[in-house]
Formats: structure tokens, C-alpha cells, sequence
């Protein structure tokens, strides 16, 4: 059996503690502690998080994307395909080492997308755009954590709460969508949103095939 490498480790802002990434063999993992964020192995939620949000923008030639959070890329991947060739997109990052690890040992699974002229790179907390971008995004895709609670670093929490709904739906266009992942379901979110103003659908996916683990993705849109 081949066992598990540690390639790097990164200490997350705000007392959030250690990431660590993982290889073994073809596969790759991002730990927070005992706890694995993501796996290269499954990366059908996280693409879906882009190409849902994309269905629902159906028309809308230029848009701005925000992605919080870059993972292993799945997502950005899946929005620079799924958006049309006008689209733009911002990816706040909050941890430099992951950025790195995008053009290290991650840079397979990114295929370049990176270097794409759509796709331009925050080094900071997603909270900061949000906030500055009052009617600015068309959709805003939050992966940052393993749902809509600070597990990986608590100042993640101001993401999710009533301040935090509410920021994300004044940065957000007319009609424009919020989507958030999660590894669990959770009503208490859904009706969080409802009370922020949002159209709420909680949809969920597959992390990879039709027989694994199913994921959450709550898109919630901006009322036009």
C-alpha cells in the first residue's frame, strides 16, 4: 500500500491552525488537522458549485465572478468553462502557501488556469471583496470551509451569519446568485438565508460518481 507523503504544511490566518498537503501517489489531500477539506479524488461538488451558479446566469454575457477559496482548482476550472469567454473572475485566497501550491505541486490539477487573462488573484480574506463590492458580482461561490461554520478558521463564521448574508446579497447584482458548499446539510443555514431575502435552493451532489458521497450546494439568489 503506498502511504500518505506530507509535500508542505501552512498556518492559516487568524488562529485557524495547520494545513497540510498530502500525496500519495496520483491522488492529493488538504488537511485541517485530522480533518481532510478536500481530496483530488472527488471533485464533483466543487465543480457542480461553479456550473449550477453558471445555469443560472444563462445570458448574461460578461459577467464577474468571485470564488472564495482556491482548493485544488476544481472550481475555477469549472466556472472558466461553464461561464461565456466574457466572463472575469476573482479568486480570494487567504493562505499564500495554497497559492503556491497552484503553481507547485498542484499544478496538474490546475491545467493553467491560473495563467488564464480571465482569472485574476486576491491573496486575502473573500470577507474584504465582499464588502467592497456593493452591486458589483454576478454570482459569489464560497468553499472556503466544510460548510457554513468557521471549521477551518473561525473568522470564517462572519461569512455565514446575518452580517455576512446580508454584505454578500448588497455585493451581488440584481438577481445574481450566492452559492455555498458544504459537506453536510443544514436547515438552520437554509432558513438563515430565507431571512436574509434570498431565493433559497438547496441542491445536492455527488463528490464523485453516482454511488459516493453526496455534498450540499445552497444556491441562493439575490431577488431582480
Amino acid at each position: 500500500m503506498i502511504r500518505w507523503e506530507l509535500l508542505d504544511t501552512a498556518v492559516m490566518p487568524g488562529q485557524g491552525g495547520e494545513l497540510k498537503l498530502m500525496r500519495r501517489g496520483f491522488e492529493y489531500s488538504i488537511m485541517s488537522g485530522p480533518i481532510e477539506l478536500m481530496n483530488s479524488r472527488m471533485s464533483g461538488s466543487e465543480q457542480a458549485l461553479a456550473t449550477l451558479a453558471a445555469e443560472r446566469l444563462k445570458g448574461r454575457r460578461e459577467p464577474l465572478i468571485l470564488i472564495g477559496g482556491l482548493g485544488m482548482g476544481f472550481t475555477l476550472r469549472a466556472a472558466l468553462a461553464a461561464f461565456p469567454s466574457g466572463a472575469r473572475i476573482e479568486v480570494a485566497e487567504v493562505v499564500p502557501e495554497v497559492a503556491a501550491w497552484a503553481r507547485g505541486p498542484l499544478a496538474e490539477l490546475y491545467a493553467g488556469s491560473m495563467d488564464d487573462p480571465r482569472v485574476s488573484l486576491h491573496l486575502g480574506d473573500v470577507v474584504d471583496p465582499i464588502r467592497a463590492g456593493a452591486g458589483r458580482y454576478d454570482a459569489i461561490l464560497l468553499d472556503v470551509d466544510n460548510g457554513p461554520g468557521g471549521l477551518s478558521r473561525a473568522d470564517n463564521d462572519r461569512l455565514y451569519d446575518a452580517r455576512g448574508l446580508a454584505a454578500a446579497a448588497t455585493a451581488l447584482r440584481p438577481g445574481g446568485v450566492l452559492a455555498v458548499w458544504s459537506s453536510t446539510p443544514s436547515s438552520e443555514f437554509s432558513r438563515a438565508l430565507s431571512r436574509a431575502g434570498y431565493k433559497v435552493d438547496e441542491v445536492k451532489v455527488h463528490a464523485h460518481g453516482k454511488r459516493d458521497a453526496r455534498h450540499i450546494i445552497w444556491m441562493a439568489t439575490r431577488p431582480a
